[in-house]
């Protein structure tokens, strides 16, 4: 609990008008991790509940995502594509989190033969109210 909001909201004033910039820049970096890692998280926590299916070179057995769960790890290629960024265009800032693997998209929004298994729109789903309070902090917004 902060005992002295003036104070406070005066040194959150006085810190984004002595480097807004930086401060969205910031705010926006740490979102985009927070972002990333629940994506990473989805993926590799918990039980999948699909159908276990055979996988060759190294033979082995695997357990698929059932439709609508976050996709199961497999050789860990997903969550090693998983990046984040903050790109500056103009005036504007805008962080990107994104799944650079050539099958991300397929397993995001499905395809007419699979339904999705998304990972990076619930990620950012469960992450705005943490998101809110980051640019709180950085005294961007209220």
């Amino acid at each position: 609990m902060i005992k002295n909001k003036a104070k406070f909201i005066k040194g959150l004033e006085t810190k984004m008008a002595q480097r807004p910039e930086q401060n969205i820049r910031r705010a926006m970096a740490k979102s985009g991790m927070l972002v990333r890692n629940e994506a990473i998280d989805s993926i590799l926590r918990g039980a999948k509940s699909g159908e276990m299916v055979t996988r060759y070179n190294p033979t082995r057995q695997h357990q698929v995502s059932a439709e609508g769960e976050a996709p199961a790890s497999d050789t860990g290629r997903l969550v090693n594509s998983i990046a984040h960024d903050v790109i500056k265009q103009g005036n504007n800032f805008m962080g990107r989190v994104i799944a650079s693997a050539e099958y991300a998209v397929h397993l995001e929004f499905g395809t007419n033969k699979m339904g999705a298994r998304p990972f990076l729109r619930p990620a950012l789903h469960e992450s705005k109210k943490k998101i809110r309070n980051i640019f709180m902090r950085e005294g961007i917004i209220n």
